[in-house]
């Protein structure tokens, strides 16, 4: 089980978030974002399920501890999240305090609203981060040019996903592709959410279980 910590950002403020360690020192690090539903008990779960892969995990918690019990609740608490600051400051902040207590590589994931996060911090902040995993989120195209991702990424996509068209996973791949950036993309006849048990009802067990599969040997190939 983790615990709550505070972790300092570079413009000098501070930021809660839930902290899982594994029980090896000088873990591999992994900022894990949350869905918009705020840090979850199945956020805080699947940051466990990764510390005990061997990964030490931060989770900002982007709401301060908010959690919402509705999608309107949850669109409310998402349109007032700063993204860019998110992506930025929050995600190198996490990412320092991880190298600080010993992680030699970090890597950035995230499910649903983090897993555009952990997309827009690979592009913005290139030298933090060694490789991205993204489960069915992905930025605006006025966010930024994806082809400037050079780390390695792994994407998690649900073909009928309801927020997230499929066609734009077909331009974000087309971009990386034209770039050179290693990249790993892995469609699902899924619907959004597909691994959280909760949440929208979509949980799909075989479609989550290979996703989580491929995430940790591709964590474990990436940042070790």
């Amino acid at each position: 089980m983790g615990n709550s910590i505070v972790f300092s950002r570079p413009d000098a403020k501070t930021g809660p978030g839930y902290l899982s360690e594994a029980t090896t020192p000088h873990s591999p690090g992994l900022v894990l974002f949350e869905e918009w539903w705020g840090v979850t008990d199945h956020i805080k779960e699947m940051a466990d399920r990764l510390a005990a892969e061997g990964f030490a995990v931060l989770v900002p918690d982007l709401f301060a501890g908010q959690v919402a019990h509705s999608r309107e609740e949850a669109g409310h608490m998402m349109e007032g999240l700063d993204f860019d600051d998110a992506a930025t400051q929050v995600a190198r902040g996490a990412a320092a305090y991880l190298r600080e207590h010993g992680a030699e590589r970090v890597g950035v994931m995230g499910f649903c609203m983090g897993g555009a996060l952990a997309m827009l911090a690979a592009m913005r902040d290139p030298d933090d981060f060694d490789s991205v995993v993204v489960f069915y989120g992905y930025p605006p195209p006025e966010a930024g040019d994806p082809a400037t991702i050079r780390i390695p990424i792994m994407g998690h996509w649900a073909c009928a996903d309801e927020f997230f068209d499929i066609a734009g996973v077909d331009r974000l791949e087309t971009a990386l592709a034209t770039r050179g950036t290693p990249h790993e993309f892995h469609r699902y006849d899924a619907k959004h959410a597909f691994l959280n048990p909760g949440g929208l009802g979509n949980f799909h067990p075989e479609h989550a279980a290979t996703a989580w599969k491929r995430s940790i040997d591709f964590l474990k190939r990436t940042l070790t």
